[in-house]
């Protein structure tokens, strides 16, 4: 995609101010190519862990995030500061669905933004997450 490249160097520039309220890069080694690979994702910070951040990708059209199967050791680059994590993969429905529940129990303000209603005491709607959590993959890096 060609702006990759670009908002690559937009949260690795000083300018980084203007994306990185919402968007990391993430760099992780390629399993077959052993390769670097970096690559700029929507995350969300998890507000009452420390260290934890979520990014949800398509499982179809992306597949990047197959190289962070197995708690792969990643770098991500958070608002100018590059930091060492540990990536862990939702892939089936059910556990995109589970994660994308526990973090809105935990961030109910994300809830839009994953298309899921919550209920007068802010709990998520179990069948809302599960219907969007088709076809998409949930990504949780913790800061080691």
């Amino acid at each position: 995609m060609w702006y990759n490249s670009i908002m690559k160097w937009l949260i690795a520039s000083p300018l980084h101010f203007f994306v990185s309220s919402n968007m990391m890069l993430i760099t992780f080694t390629g399993r077959k190519s052993g390769k670097s690979y970096t690559t700029p994702v929507n995350y969300f910070a998890a507000e009452d862990e420390n260290g934890a951040y979520y990014a949800s990708t398509s499982l179809a059209e992306r597949t990047w995030w197959r190289n962070l199967r197995g708690g792969a050791e990643v770098t991500v680059l958070i608002k100018g500061r590059s930091l060492t994590a540990q990536a862990q993969v939702y892939e089936d429905q059910a556990q995109v669905a589970q994660g994308t529940l526990e973090f809105i129990q935990k961030n109910p303000k994300y809830a839009k933004y994953f298309q899921v209603r919550l209920d007068e005491n802010d709990a998520p709607n179990p069948e809302d997450a599960h219907k969007n959590a088709q076809g998409k993959v949930l990504i949780k890096t913790r800061l080691l």
